[in-house]
């Protein structure tokens, strides 16, 4: 019993922190799209955050549709306005986090019912064979929420790209260079491309999307200009933009290498 209260205390952990962050990233979005309905930046944004906001929903309803967290969810994209209008992005969005809300204290009541708990999430990065490696992923998003939370753009840029190079990289070496040559890759071995060269290829060899199209050029070669002080980035050349696209990217990357998370 008391293995299974530990098990369920850390599923409760897990989730809770991703709903946290779930929220604190759609109140960001409402106020660009509250200031700017049609900002395509904004609308692209929101796209992937209720995607993740469904991969979490459907894990937190055990992939029930008839779960009531599933049908609020459903409910929240497909309800009318009051005034029998369509309901515009910033009313769906302050929707979505009441149901993250009520997620989040559905999740307490489980502490005290441990029968009733989510089953465990899965992890980010499951794709991911190398158990140190997924460790050190882990980690390494957590700094990277962590610095966007706190304005310390530059280092949520270099981490956020750091993740995403390390897991295309990861995707390239288990495809295996008998099978890239196909696609064209430039010369020497995968570890000597850089950090484009990697996502072109990738792309060719249908490992990921077109998403990182959307990477800004401060993420691509977040490691080819070190400052004096050792930085990868100088902190002045990087904007919110910059890292909310490169925390985009990052997600879209995810879905493409572990689709269904």
């Amino acid at each position: 019993m008391e293995h299974s209260q530990e098990t369920t205390s850390a599923a409760v952990i897990a989730y809770r922190h991703r709903l946290d962050h779930l929220s604190i990233d759609g109140r960001r979005i409402r106020i660009t799209l509250d200031r700017n309905p049609g900002d395509p930046a904004g609308l692209q944004a929101l796209a992937v955050w209720q995607r993740e906001c469904a991969a979490t929903v459907s894990q937190l309803s055990g992939g029930s549709k008839a779960h009531w967290l599933s049908r609020s969810f459903s409910e929240a994209l497909l309800v009318p306005s009051a005034q029998g209008t369509s309901a515009n992005v910033v009313t769906i969005i302050d929707r979505l986090l009441n149901v993250l809300e009520a997620a989040r204290q559905s999740l307490a009541k489980a502490v005290e019912a441990p029968g009733e708990a989510p089953p465990p999430p899965r992890a980010r990065f499951a794709f991911v064979e190398n158990a140190a490696l997924r460790s050190n992923l882990d980690q390494a998003y957590r700094d990277a929420q962590d610095a966007l939370a706190n304005g310390e753009l530059a280092l949520a840029v270099t981490t956020l790209s750091s993740i995403l190079e390390t897991i295309i990289t990861d995707a390239l070496e288990r495809r295996g260079m008998a099978s890239l040559r196909a696609h064209h890759p430039p010369a020497g071995t995968i570890v000597d491309w850089s950090f484009s060269e990697r996502i072109a290829v990738g792309e060719r060899a249908g490992l990921i999307s077109r998403g990182c199209a959307r990477l800004p050029e401060v993420a691509r070669l977040y490691r080819d200009h070190p400052t004096v002080e050792g930085d990868l980035i100088p902190a002045a050349s990087v904007s919110a933009r910059d890292a909310k696209l490169t925390s985009d990217v990052l997600h879209i990357v995810l879905r493409d290498l572990a689709p269904g998370r």
